[in-house]
């Protein structure tokens, strides 16, 4: 029975598949922020444009 758990891969599988999701979280998370921060900066931009306008 020893032998079988050391033998045994699904642990280093499931540790493999959790280290590949954390990497795309971890992307995505910071591709996000970077076109957050641009359209923030796009918003704020249009509302300077409308701020100067006469109704």
């Amino acid at each position: 029975m020893i032998q079988r758990l050391l033998r045994a891969r699904d642990g280093a599988t499931a540790i493999e598949y959790s280290m590949i999701a954390s990497l795309i979280a971890i992307l995505l998370v910071s591709a996000l922020t970077g076109i957050g921060v641009t359209l923030d900066s796009f918003f704020v931009a249009v509302t300077a444009g409308f701020s100067g306008a006469t109704p």
